[in-house]
């Protein structure tokens, strides 16, 4: 077949076009992982994606303040104070995450603050998670902690709707009011709770 040099001159080169979308594609993927409210995974290329992903490393900072973290220990044992340190007192989780026999936590956590500087705060719903559904914070990294927030079977059998709910308890929202001599979250609640909510109507998206 005869080719005129006109037709040479707009021949677009179809072999290294198609690599290149593939690369474009497979590096985009990579990146960000979509998660539905069972924690199926699946890789997604969304123009939300970046917004959902910017708004998770706000809300992680948050969720490894020692204001969150120190109630979603990797042990058993709640942590205490801006160093995360295991809790005095020899406390425990429990099966209900309210303590352990007479260690329970209302004991000194009551349903409000205790008037003084590093006295115990208070909340009614005062309690790590319970045995069976520990969501575990400390050291995870912000892809682990997305992926596990948004799983269904380890996220206390959340959906989108009372995830997006969660945000707005009165025991998260009491991260806020810790009490005397301690500090607060690194986000206001307001600003929390607003990338709280991106991330999850932008597709909550988990960083890689």
């Amino acid at each position: 077949m005869n080719v005129t040099n006109q037709q040479k001159k707009y021949r677009i080169p179809v072999i290294p076009t198609v690599i290149t979308l593939l690369l474009l594609i497979t590096t985009s993927a990579a990146f960000f992982s979509f998660t539905n409210d069972h924690g199926k995974k699946a890789p997604v290329v969304n123009a939300d994606s970046l917004a959902s992903v910017q708004a998770f490393t706000q809300v992680y900072r948050v969720l490894m303040s020692p204001r969150c973290m120190n109630c979603h220990p990797a042990g058993d044992q709640p942590l205490q104070g801006e160093d995360s340190h295991i809790h005095t007192m020899n406390v425990h989780r429990g099966t209900d995450g309210k303590g352990l026999y007479a260690l329970k936590c209302t004991n000194c956590h009551q349903s409000k603050n205790v008037p003084g500087v590093h006295t115990p705060p208070g909340n009614p719903k005062w309690a790590l998670p319970p045995a069976d559904m520990k969501m575990v914070f400390q050291g995870k990294t912000a892809h682990e902690l997305a992926i596990q927030i948004m799983d269904y079977d380890r996220n206390g059998h959340k959906n989108k709707e009372q995830l997006l709910e969660h945000a707005r308890d009165t025991l998260v929202k009491a991260g806020w009011n810790p009490g005397e001599g301690r500090a607060l979250p690194p986000l206001s609640y307001t600003a929390f709770v607003k990338a709280w909510d991106t991330w999850i109507e932008k597709g909550a998206f988990a960083p890689k």
